[in-house]
């Protein structure tokens, strides 16, 4: 029995509490990343021959932590989204370290470099070091790298690497179902205002194009519309709430209970992927700026077209065919049923077997097994997750004890704990110095005295040679 270490939130059979997913971020600030990480939990997990745990997020660097890694597993797994980005530096060091300490192989599956749509990687140019670093780290304990699409592997190309140590694999959460991928449900008529919509949105997406005006027509016009979040951030919106409606404060995106979305009750975060794509079963087109909001939804059989605001979506989609455009060529008035009608999801649907081969080869290459090629094709998995109550998608908080309530009141002594602590802190910073200025103004006083009696001396110094030339000269001139 193999036993693989996978980087990870949590185990897709681990059913956290909303409060939990905040307290830990169990997210990793994203929803989205539960996605890709399940998918890689069922591909990995063939029945007799492997076994998956949960590595967390947190990477613990430690010499300890290595020791226990190289000694409990036969391999580290690391599925990755847009980690070549300045903001990851960090968070890629500390990979890199606790891997130069491995024995094992590791394995790094669909990283990706993050740019805009033009694919510019100079704003990359710092961290090439960090991203060298970790290349050689894997390199070293692996066949390949697995990146997401052309654009990573053309920035890889371009710090040294060949084509042997990168292959472009895309994203795991499409192979959730290996080899087949869901057929598309598509609504009879096309889309209406009584069609079932699902929008997301990134928060970077309006310095790229008008998807707050996209957003507000769409909840305007459809009665049944969700808007899913997915950052940590949005979670904490919907467990606490905040005072912008009762200020008169207007909101443009539903980052604020005062959008009409979170009044309505209309915004939900999804803690679990399989409950999140059974919600989206349910609603017949779904669209933004958000790459796994969107592939959710295929996975759930329903259309969707992403609107690409950043290299990170649009490579992904050009590699698997998924129905996209531009979020910067649209105008604020767009049709969503007008984005339905010009989505075509052939290329998806064609040319997914090749893909599937394609990251199948790369697993295998690496030392891994798949389960639709040496197990039960996620049959027991699938079993497995059947049998669990999963969590609803987090919504608005009434104002009700809805269970959390403990957490919000621990939650807020702990942060009243922690103000006090500082204040106190602060108030002995402020006693040492005022007692450090007393002395330090005791010293100034000093010195200015000091200085005044050397200014004195020194007055009294220039008039000396002054008067005994004078009597030189007065002596001399009697002589003449």
């Amino acid at each position: 029995m193999k036993h693989l270490l996978v980087r990870s939130g949590k185990s897709p059979f681990h059913l956290p509490t909303r409060t939990e997913v905040i307290q830990q971020d169990l997210i990793g600030t994203n929803a989205g990343n539960l996605v890709f990480s399940d998918a890689t939990h069922k591909l990995l997990q063939v029945p007799g021959a492997t076994e998956v745990t949960s590595n967390g997020l947190r990477t613990d660097s430690s010499k300890e932590r290595a020791a226990q890694i190289n000694e409990e597993y036969d391999a580290f797994v690391v599925p990755l989204a847009n980690a070549f980005r300045p903001s990851f530096e960090p968070s890629l060091n500390r990979l890199s370290k606790l891997i130069e300490q491995l024995k094992i192989p590791v394995v790094v599956i669909g990283v990706g470099a993050q740019a805009g749509t033009d694919y510019d990687t100079e704003r990359l140019k710092a961290i090439e070091p960090a991203v060298k670093r970790f290349m050689k780290a894997v390199l070293k304990r692996s066949a390949s790298v697995g990146v997401r699409g052309e654009l990573t592997a053309d920035y890889l190309k371009e710090l040294g690497y060949k084509g042997k140590d990168v292959d472009i694999i895309g994203c795991p959460s499409m192979f959730l179902h290996g080899d087949t991928f869901p057929e598309i449900r598509l609504p009879e008529g096309g889309i209406t205002d009584a069609s079932r919509i699902a929008i997301n949105i990134s928060p970077g997406a309006p310095k790229v194009g008008p998807i707050a005006e996209i957003a507000q027509r769409t909840y305007e016009r459809f009665a049944d519309l969700t808007y899913y979040a997915q950052n940590l951030t949005d979670a904490e919106l919907l467990l606490w709430g905040d005072t912008t409606a009762e200020k008169g404060q207007p909101a443009e995106l539903p980052n604020q209970t005062a959008h009409g979305l979170l009044r309505d009750d209309k915004m939900r975060l999804p803690t679990d992927p399989y409950r999140w794509m059974a919600e989206l079963r349910e609603h017949d087109f779904a669209f933004g700026t958000r790459i796994h909001g969107n592939i959710t939804a295929l996975l759930a059989g329903t259309p969707a077209v992403v609107l690409c605001h950043d290299s990170r979506t649009l490579e992904l989609c050009r590699y698997f065919g998924i129905p996209y455009e531009m979020l910067a060529d649209q105008p604020a008035d767009m049709d969503p049923a007008e984005l339905y009608e010009k989505a075509d999801f052939a290329g998806l649907q064609n040319g997914h077997q090749e893909r599937w081969d394609r990251f199948a080869q790369f697993l295998d290459r690496n030392g891994l097994q798949d389960t639709y090629t040496h197990g039960d094709r996620g049959a027991a998995f699938e079993e497995r997750m059947a049998a669990l109550d999963l969590p609803p998608s987090m919504r608005v908080w009434d104002g009700s004890d809805d269970g959390a309530n403990r957490y919000r009141v621990a939650w807020l002594h702990e942060r009243a704990e922690n103000v006090r602590k500082r204040q106190d802190a602060a108030a002995r910073r402020i006693g040492e110095l005022k007692e450090r200025n007393e002395e330090l103004t005791e010293q100034v006083g000093k010195l200015e005295k000091q200085l005044a009696g050397l200014e004195r001396r020194v007055a009294a110094m220039d008039k000396r040679p002054l008067g005994r030339l004078g009597g030189i000269f007065k002596g001399r001139g009697g002589q003449g």
